[in-house]
């Protein structure tokens, strides 16, 4: 991510959170590193790759909204934190590895997927998704504010309260499982129920919808 940051030492980076007002509850489960910091909104055109990505630091501090036009994704391990003290829109956010993702405020997506994560993974806003997507035990560890939007579950993880909609009813037929060419190693691992992790992944990637109503929640 070619960005314009400011390093930002531990005591400087506390000292911006405290003025932000992210709680301390969201960022004393940090690694009390370094951080890079942009100044102000940031846009960011295509994906933001938080596996690829080599920050100075430990992890990006977004001091305003971060607009993304494509998905935020992290499949690997070891990945960068990213800690947003504004608003996040994204076209989708995907994370499977070892993710450390904050937003002060609140998460625009068409899809929130999350996966067999190794994570830290705190909103303090609202969550607006056309489908949340949670397996393999994922789950934020905070949505402070309310989730919008169908979420697609096994049912040990479904919010209480709520019914599991069929995937069907909610995602494209190219990211269901089909039952007749699901390679297991291909599935990722996904327990949702219906929803094939390999093909929801790859069109993510592809920037394509996958949901039956399309764009941003």
């Amino acid at each position: 991510m070619n960005i314009t940051t400011t390093p930002h030492s531990w005591d400087e980076s506390v000292a911006l959170f405290e003025r932000r007002g992210l709680p301390v509850s969201s960022y004393e489960n940090l690694y009390e590193e370094s951080y890079d910091v942009h100044a102000g909104a940031l846009s960011v055109d295509g994906h933001l790759d938080l596996d690829a990505a080599e920050p100075e630091g430990t992890g990006w501090i977004v001091d305003g909204d971060l607009d993304v036009t494509g998905a935020v994704l992290n499949t690997d391990d070891g990945c960068p934190a990213l800690i947003v003290l504004g608003d996040l829109r994204a076209a989708a956010v995907y994370l499977e590895g070892d993710a450390k993702l904050l937003v002060r405020g609140s998460v625009h997506v068409e899809a929130f997927v999350g996966n067999m994560t190794d994570k830290l993974v705190m909103l303090h806003g609202d969550l607006h998704a056309r489908v949340t997507v949670l397996s393999g035990e994922f789950e934020p560890d905070l949505i402070e504010g309310t989730l919008h939007g169908p979420v697609l579950a096994p049912a040990y993880l479904a919010p209480s309260g709520t019914g599991i909609p069929a995937a069907g009813t909610v995602l494209v037929p190219e990211v269901l499982c089909t039952g007749t060419d699901d390679d297991p190693d291909d599935l990722r691992g996904f327990d949702a129920p219906g929803v094939h992790g390999g093909r929801l992944l790859r069109r993510i990637e592809a920037g394509l919808p996958v949901t039956l109503a399309v764009g941003r929640a």
